[in-house]
């Protein structure tokens, strides 16, 4: 079987630990993290990158939770797809319980997963368009104080993949940047493999001619 793979560079590191030598993966994608900011191009572009698959691969997975707009995606393209469950990538790593209950404890809570470590600040200045400030000649320092004065923690969310002490490292960097408080929680890769272990199947069906995508 043939399984394709298009999926948010945030969780790259985690997709690739789990498939790390798998032959029945024979296409990877990742699509730059901030297209969401730009939902309805984001969502056109992963239905993109799936349908030109087609005729390639027996099934994807999209590596994406719902994420705002994509509710149905995988139902609205060419290709036998799965999903991830979740919200968004942090119900995915954290799950949504330990999400939940840290949201609870902390509603001002930033989440640094691996992907969010590595971006690092500028992933967050273009996440909360402030790129177009910083051409405009504008310090986005100014804005980020603004925009960061109700957070008051940044948690990192471990999750096995990569250097976990230089991952922290850049985390910490971060919250001292923005003089907000760090700490640590585990997170799971268990929503990830869920989701590979049901492409498989999909693919396994589709190559016997036994799937037809809705």
């Amino acid at each position: 079987m043939r399984i394709g793979i298009v999926a948010c560079d945030i969780l790259k590191n985690e997709i690739e630990f789990l498939t790390a030598g798998d032959e029945d993966v024979v296409h990877r994608e990742y699509l730059e993290f901030a297209l969401h900011i730009y939902p309805e191009d984001m969502r056109e572009k992963i239905e993109d990158a799936v349908n030109r698959l087609e005729g390639k691969v027996d099934a994807v997975l999209i590596g994406y939770a719902t994420c705002q707009s994509l509710a149905g995606v995988d139902r609205a393209v060419k290709v036998p797809s799965v999903m991830l469950e979740g919200d968004d990538c942090i119900s995915v790593l954290l799950g949504p319980r330990k999400y939940a209950e840290a949201k609870a404890e902390c509603c001002g809570t930033w989440f640094s997963t691996p992907g969010w470590a590595e971006q690092g600040m500028p992933a967050v200045i273009k996440e909360l368009h402030l790129d177009s400030m910083v051409e405009e000649g504008y310090s986005p320092e100014y804005f980020l104080d603004m925009i960061f004065d109700a957070y008051q923690r940044c948690l990192f969310v471990d999750t096995g993949v990569g250097d976990k002490a230089e991952l922290e490292r850049k985390s910490l960097k971060f919250a001292q940047q923005l003089r907000l408080p760090h700490t640590c929680a585990c997170g799971t890769l268990e929503h990830v493999e869920k989701a590979l272990r049901s492409v498989k199947e999909l693919a396994r069906s589709a190559a016997g001619g036994g799937h037809q995508n809705d």
